[in-house]
């Protein structure tokens, strides 16, 4: 079955409550001012793609990486912003959402440079179609390592004080709360370390005595410590939903394979479009393998939060980028400073990256 094919198979079966791939796209509306933090978040965006496109062109001789995604600086509140944004919007419903990156075999790469993204609609038509793959690429102010150390210890603390809390319960409580809720005093007895992600109850609100008050208390922590422990985390691999659309309509235009790459600020994940696919329309692996979310950080867009660390890790080091604070000025004296981050180094994990994109960079 052909790439396009299989895409199409799996659409049909995403639930069209998370997104109806049928329905016409609502065009944006352009905004009117930027912020500070948009554009460190834009420097850091920008500092992942080229991390990542440097790093295969340095290692790989087969390959070439370039950058192929929308290269313009011009930013809400600038002159011109609103005809530019207008531009972007009738791209999007002509030929989709570009990748950032695409990836060359060097024989099939007819230039000697590594950006492409200024080049005429007639000439990418011709140049695309050739692409081993296509890459968008997301950026995490994180470091994966300390991240997951960290989760990792307040996850146990958690648990064990889950299970502390209920046994002072079972010790002190047991007959008391058998006559107020024995439905509750068999949920409370059956918590164990295997179990501690399923349980659920509501917490009662007891306070005729002393003695129920305490309890009431308890079973208040019990709860909260349990709906922690239910929460994610993990570090994501992040595509929004309203992009999926039209990154759908890129991939019937070209026919390449579409992939997402996180990078964070020690490693870097990967996660195929095909794979996001068979996630979403996957209803019992949402809550354990992917979360949906409204993302505050992205003007509350809903987005596809996958387990990082259980997809491939394709730059197996990334080495912290040097970074200072610059000023642009915009209309009326209003002055915005950010963060500028230049170029730094990567190391490419051989297997991860074979096991991402099915093939070796060198071979």
């Amino acid at each position: 079955m052909k790439y396009f094919d299989e895409i199409n198979d799996l659409i049909s079966k995403v639930n069209k409550e998370i997104i109806d791939f049928g329905k016409e796209r609502t065009r944006g509306t352009a905004p009117t001012q930027v912020s500070s933090e948009f554009l460190t978040n834009k420097e850091q965006g920008d500092w992942a793609e080229k991390t990542f496109i440097d790093g295969i062109n340095k290692y790989s001789k087969k390959y070439v990486a370039v950058k192929y995604g929308r290269d313009d600086d011009i930013i809400a509140g600038e002159d011109g912003f609103k005809e530019f944004y207008e531009t972007y919007q009738d791209e999007l419903d002509t030929i989709g959402k570009r990748p950032d990156v695409l990836i060359f075999e060097r024989k099939d790469y007819p230039y000697d440079k590594y950006n492409i993204s200024n080049e005429k609609l007639e000439i990418l038509d011709k140049i695309v179609p050739l692409a081993k793959c296509g890459i968008e690429v997301r950026s995490s102010a994180f470091l994966m390592e300390k991240y997951e150390n960290y989760m990792t210890f307040r996850n146990n603390m958690l648990i064990e004080s889950v299970m502390n809390i209920k046994q002072i319960i079972i010790n002190n409580f047991s007959e008391l709360l058998i006559s107020k809720d024995k439905a509750l005093f068999d949920i409370i007895s059956m918590i164990s370390e295997d179990n501690i992600h399923c349980i659920s109850f509501r917490t009662p609100s007891w306070r005729s005595t002393q003695e129920l008050s305490s309890l009431s208390t308890l079973l208040k922590d019990l709860n909260n410590d349990l709906k922690q422990i239910k929460t994610r985390t993990f570090l994501s691999i992040t595509p929004k939903v309203e992009d999926l659309k039209v990154v759908y309509n890129w991939i019937k235009k070209y026919n390449v394979p579409h992939y997402y790459v996180q990078v964070f600020f020690d490693k870097a994940y990967g996660v195929s479009f095909k794979k996001i696919l068979q996630l979403i329309s996957t209803p019992e692996l949402e809550g354990k393998d992917y979360f949906i979310e409204s993302d505050v950080k992205n003007q509350n867009k809903t987005t596809i939060k996958i387990h990082a660390n259980s997809e491939a890790n394709i730059l197996e080091k990334v080495y912290l980028p040097e970074h200072h604070s610059e000023m642009k000025e915009l209309g009326r004296g209003r002055l915005l400073f950010y963060v500028k981050f230049k170029n730094s180094a990567c190391v490419i994990n051989d297997s991860g990256f074979k096991e991402l994109f099915g093939f070796d960079l060198n071979e």
